[in-house]
């Protein structure tokens, strides 16, 4: 079966996908005993497998001429296509809202964004359900992709530890290249990630509803989590019955989203230094210190003297800080019930700028989170300091192996120019919204959410939130769009276009 699978197109597996978990929310309203609901998901499922039949049926013969490439496009169009299919029962189901919040919506969840333009209370819990579902699925995708589609054409991050020229297949360039052809490579890889991740889901979920909290309310963060996509099922993880607990539970996972080497999948972790020696982690441990101590030193610099006295305030100003900045590191986006604490006592009301920045470093290669990435920036790191020393001692030659010395030159320039493109990306969709009417620190908030796939940027990072809901209809297109570009990478969709795949 699996074998028949992987002749069919990858877009026609991902479309024949949705619909069998459009059958979740079905059951899951049939069980509350909402009929009607359960039926717009169930019909939307049979819509979806059927036309899913008809098209594997057309596209069975199909045979692309660069088959990688091919793929690299079909990833590109499932977030053009699927968001239309995942928006059907939203739209059976919520009759007054229109087309574009629904599709606004399923593309926020499927970019893992998190983004929503509907009032909590608004929505039953099965399209909550529904959300967090397309959000988990989307999640799978990033880290099948990373693996099978992307690593094999050095993009996505791959492109810094080979440090070879993006969207070029190169023979030995990593061990993925050597697995098989790429069909039989996405379909070895779907099989190996997702009973990992599905687990992963599963434990995590287990411990929730162990700590306390309601069987959706945990199966929803547990999703969220794994997916980085940071959805709730209501008012979010400060509100939820699990507590401190459960926080902690979230937070261990989010270890997950930090390192490619935290799952046991083979491929882009080339070497075989151990998992404490792993940049991206080192990098995310020096960067949650720094800012748990800035926020926490303000207190001393300029704050209330009188809390000095009260080491609960100062626990729960830590956790608050050390929770949040990591949710917002993985590009996750969930608040503790302790931020609050930690605002308070750093006296800096919101400090938007540190969850800005927080989400533009990002996760790690080749996980679910979003952001530029942590090797990236340690690439970029790694050969300042060595620019540093040749100043110092011109005649020198640096040491750390092949590896350490590709990651300095190689893969530093690489990063160096995903961050230019990155930079223009901001630009233009910053540029974007402004001249659909939006103030600039609004625009640079929802600019910055939409391409670091970090929704909650727009609730947190300024004084007042911006509901997303309040946007007009081109600056939710706007955003859609620069969601889509923050998943994919702007090198991928280059490569995508680039006239060296037109010659083929």
């Amino acid at each position: 079966m699996f074998a028949r699978l992987s002749e069919l197109p990858l877009l026609v597996v991902l479309l024949g996908a949705t619909g069998l978990l459009a059958f979740l929310p079905a059951v899951h309203a049939a069980i509350l005993d909402d009929s009607a609901l359960a039926r717009h998901f169930f019909y939307s499922a049979i819509a979806l497998l059927i036309l899913t039949g008809m098209l594997g049926i057309a596209t069975t013969a199909f045979t692309p001429r660069d088959a990688a490439r091919s793929q690299l496009a079909a990833l590109a169009a499932a977030y053009l296509v699927l968001p239309v299919a995942m928006a059907l029962p939203l739209l059976q189901a919520l009759p007054d809202t229109t087309f574009v919040n629904a599709w606004f919506e399923m593309v926020s969840a499927f970019t893992t964004t998190g983004a929503s333009v509907y009032a909590p209370d608004r929505l039953p819990p099965s399209i909550h359900l529904w959300r967090a579902t397309v959000g988990w699925f989307g999640g799978f995708l990033v880290l099948l992709a990373a693996y099978a589609i992307l690593a094999p054409l050095n993009l996505g991050g791959a492109e810094v530890i080979s440090g070879r020229v993006p969207g070029r297949s190169t023979a030995g360039a990593t061990q993925i290249t050597r697995i098989a052809e790429p069909a039989e490579r996405l379909t070895r890889y779907a099989l190996q990630i997702l009973p990992i991740y599905a687990g992963l889901t599963f434990t995590l979920w287990v411990g929730l509803l162990i700590c306390g909290d309601s069987g959706l309310t945990a199966l929803v963060h547990a999703m969220g989590t794994l997916s980085t996509s940071g959805i709730t099922a209501g008012l979010g993880t400060a509100s939820a019955s699990s507590g401190i607990a459960g926080e902690f539970l979230i937070f261990l996972f989010f270890f997950f989203a930090l390192t490619r080497r935290a799952l046991p999948v083979k491929g882009l972790a080339s070497t075989e230094r151990s998992l404490l020696a792993d940049p991206e982690l080192r990098m995310a441990g020096l960067i949650l210190l720094t800012v748990t101590v800035v926020l926490l030193l303000r207190h001393w610099v300029g704050g209330d003297s009188r809390s000095f006295d009260d080491p609960f305030a100062f626990l729960a100003a830590v956790w608050g800080a050390v929770f949040t900045s990591a949710s917002f590191l993985t590009t996750t986006g969930y608040e503790s019930a302790y931020w609050s604490s930690t605002t308070d006592w750093s006296g800096f009301g919101t400090p938007g700028l540190l969850l800005l920045a927080l989400a533009i470093v990002g996760g790690g290669v080749a996980t679910t989170a979003g952001g530029v990435k942590l090797l990236r920036v340690y690439a970029l790191l790694r050969q300042g300091q060595r620019e540093l020393e040749k100043i110092i001692h011109p005649s020198s030659i640096g040491g750390g192996g092949t590896d350490a010395r590709r990651l300095r030159r190689e893969g530093a320039y690489m990063a160096w120019v995903f961050f230019m493109l990155f930079a223009m990306s901001i630009a233009l969709v910053i540029g974007t919204l402004s001249l659909l009417g939006v103030a600039f620190e609004p625009a640079l908030v929802l600019g910055l959410a939409a391409l670091t796939t970090t929704g909650a940027l727009a609730d947190v990072a300024t004084l007042d939130p911006i509901p997303y809901g309040g946007l007009s209809a081109p600056v939710k297109i706007t955003l859609a769009a620069a969601m889509v570009v923050g998943r994919l990478e702007m090198l991928a969709l280059i490569a995508l276009v680039s006239p060296a795949g037109w010659r083929r």
